[in-house]
């Protein structure tokens, strides 16, 4: 096994273990998702990196059929059961971003929120990033989203890895990896994979980005 192997593994089993608690800290989705998917339709919605499924919900309402696809096999058996109490049609993959398991250009909307950040290498990353770009329609769309070093958690300019702990009811603490961006490294990923960015802004402590497949470019920076 390679060290990124084990550093992918430990992701897995750090949200495993944590799953429980997570979700109930994540009830609702963000409003950037909700501001995302206004107006917008397809046929196939990808939620990568769904955690507990409450991002599978609004895009359930946009399109005809919702993936939802984790690392946590814990998690997705939450996000199951909360799709079953809501009424929310999904199927859950569990698998890793950097390798969907879809075939190309099936994906009409995508999100792609508040996980990139946790895969272990740059070229993970990247190949993450280039794996969205294969599976989505020639004209679809995704959100993706990272932590950024604007949050004001951190003081830093530049990009950088660390572990962020997530502590349980009873005290123990779980380090999480994470690699917090700065907004222009975060560009340079986007403009360095197979994707077009048409849009991006920061908001709460993170970099957004409204990107689809390779073609002509139109471009917005705000924020």
């Amino acid at each position: 096994m390679t060290e990124e192997d084990a550093d992918r593994r430990a992701v897995r089993t750090t949200y495993d273990r944590i799953a429980p608690h997570f979700s109930e800290t994540r009830a609702h989705p963000w409003p950037q998702i909700t501001e995302f998917l206004d107006s917008r339709n397809g046929g196939v919605g990808l939620d990568l990196g769904c955690g507990n499924g409450r991002h599978a919900e609004p895009l359930a309402d946009r399109c005809e059929r919702v993936v939802g696809l984790d690392i946590s096999r814990s998690l997705l058996d939450i996000a199951d059961e909360r799709a079953a109490e809501r009424g929310v049609e999904a199927g859950w993959l569990q698998g890793d971003a950097a390798a969907v398991p879809l075939r190309a250009e099936t994906v009409d909307l995508a999100l792609y929120v508040a996980a990139l950040h946790h895969l272990p290498s740059r070229e993970a990353r990247r190949q993450s990033l280039d794996d969205l770009a294969r599976v989505l329609a020639a004209d679809g769309r995704a959100l993706v989203s990272v932590w950024s070093v604007t949050h004001g958690k951190f003081d830093a300019e530049s990009g950088f890895d660390t572990t962020v702990d997530w502590t349980l009811p009873d005290g123990e603490t779980v380090p999480r990896y994470y690699h917090i961006y700065d907004p222009e490294e975060f560009a340079a990923d986007l403009d360095a994979s197979a994707l077009a960015v048409e849009q991006t802004f920061t908001d709460s402590g993170n970099c957004f980005a409204v990107v689809r497949g390779k073609g002509k470019r139109t471009y917005q920076t705000t924020g």
